[in-house]
């Protein structure tokens, strides 16, 4: 029976599964008949299983793994892939609500990885920060990917695998993320400043799991290639390059980018498609509940990850008459502006310094400025403050050095002692911080119960609006 309302629609040919067009009558692919049942005998009696079109060119006919694959892909639910933005944008409310989503102090209070507190035990910052996001553009541009790449994983692979694909590709992109922090490394050369961070750094965001999507279509593509049809041959398998080499380069010209956690997601989710098939029309048996109990294993990782954070945020004071208020202002307004903001400029001038040690002075002047107008918290901040001025201005002068001196025994050696004397200072800030943001309204970092105090053995918070790997993913 035919329904007008699909009349002017394209359709799929039940004989091999390619899609007409809305104003065609046949299957440009087979040559049957619009809505006929599939038929083992070729169209026409033309031999070879051959169609030929108006001038009498040939053309294969699709098989029946073609037309499995059309039916996969089109008919499939794609339930996890709007659970996960929905809980992507719940938890990015959250954290805009308790002082804003490019607050290091916010974040790491929801989980941020960040490799002290991970020495520390905190096991869950390796699963947390695959929902943490740092700005409007960073939520944004992972969220499409994963409205754009979700849904084709999901529908290829059952809801089951994809959820082991997001949740473990997340996770190994944070582990990576959490393995790159190598200083000796970072100073290595042009690969070593792509991979390696030179200070820990705070780092959220589920672009790790989104690259692992990309490794899963990269691999499917290579692995069923035979199966599939030509437009899905060039979109999907070596289609997925220029999307990977794109962001390579980018991970290049943008140096807040946590590349280790892209590849880590990337290679994980290649490494999986490698040995996992994709979940063909009926598909039944031991090897559905398996990944069901997978999926359930995933999932309840995910839950005990939040309860944790939640136990840790009892004390945050989220205040819903601001929330619109932050929203309004891009949703970087904070309970008490002065202090995010002096503290978003000492982020900076972490970064700054970073960039004087590698030669680049042209920000350490600019950085000091704004030192100086910073508002004064009392005693206990001058001392920190003072402490950054000083390492600033050794930086500078490090940095004006040649790069032959810079790069001889002495020169190496002058960096080892300022990275050093730069790590001791971030544990002051950290420390002065945990004992006076509360009387700002900034939700403390969650600390280790055995812990008296925090710990950072290297600590540059980078703070960035453009990912959130402040380093973002």
């Amino acid at each position: 029976m035919t329904n007008p309302t699909y009349t002017n629609r394209p359709s799929v040919c039940r004989n091999c599964g390619a899609l007409i067009g809305a104003g065609e009558k046949s299957c440009a692919m087979c040559d049957a008949p619009k809505g006929a049942n599939a038929t083992n005998n070729p169209p026409h009696n033309i031999p070879n299983n051959d169609a030929r079109d108006a001038d009498g060119v040939a053309r294969p006919r699709a098989d029946h793994e073609t037309m499995r694959f059309a039916q996969t892909l089109f008919q499939r639910p794609v339930t996890f892939t709007f659970i996960f933005l929905f809980l992507n944008v719940i938890v990015f409310l959250l954290t805009t609500w308790a002082g804003g989503s490019q607050n290091n102090l916010v974040l790491i209070a929801f989980g941020a990885k960040f490799n002290a507190l991970i020495n520390e035990g905190q096991w869950w910052r390796f699963v947390a920060p695959i929902f943490l996001h740092g700005g409007v553009p960073h939520l944004l541009m992972n969220m499409y990917g994963l409205w754009i790449l979700g849904p084709y994983v999901e529908r290829l692979y059952g809801s089951a695998k994809f959820v082991v694909f997001w949740i473990v590709s997340g996770i190994m992109g944070v582990v990576a993320s959490y393995l790159s922090v190598q200083p000796d490394l970072h100073s290595s050369g042009i690969a070593g400043q792509f991979l390696f961070k030179a200070q820990d750094a705070v780092s959220v965001g589920a672009s790790g799991a989104l690259f692992g999507l990309i490794g899963v279509l990269f691999v499917f593509g290579i692995k069923y290639r035979h199966e599939l049809p030509d437009g899905f041959k060039q979109a999907f398998g070596t289609g997925m390059l220029p999307t990977i080499l794109l962001n390579v380069f980018i991970g290049f010209i943008i140096p807040v980018i946590d590349n280790a956690a892209h590849l880590g997601g990337l290679f994980a989710g290649a490494v999986l498609a490698t040995g996992i098939d994709y979940k063909r029309v009926g598909t039944r048996g031991s090897v559905a509940y398996l990944w069901h109990g997978l999926q359930a294993i995933a999932l309840a990782l995910v839950v005990l990850t939040f309860a944790i954070v939640g136990m840790q945020l009892r004390t945050v004071n989220f205040n819903a008459v601001e929330l619109g208020t932050r929203i309004v202002n891009g949703l970087s307004v904070s309970p008490a502006n002065d202090f995010v903001a002096y503290f978003n400029m000492l982020n900076e001038a972490s970064n700054v310094f970073t960039e004087a040690l590698s030669g680049d002075t042209s920000r350490v002047a600019a950085a000091l400025e704004e030192i100086e107008r910073a508002p004064d918290f009392g005693e206990e901040e001058a001392t920190v403050r003072a402490g950054l001025i000083s390492l600033l201005n050794r930086a500078r002068d490090f940095g004006d050095l040649p790069e032959s001196e810079r790069a001889n025994r002495v020169g190496r050696t002058n960096a080892t002692q300022l990275i050093e004397d730069f790590n001791a200072w971030q544990q002051q800030r950290l420390q002065w911080f945990q004992d006076n943001g509360a009387r700002f309204g900034i939700p403390p970092i969650p600390q280790n119960p055995n812990q008296t105090s925090p710990t950072a053995n290297t600590a540059n918070e980078a703070n960035s609006a453009d990912d959130a790997n402040n380093n973002q993913r």
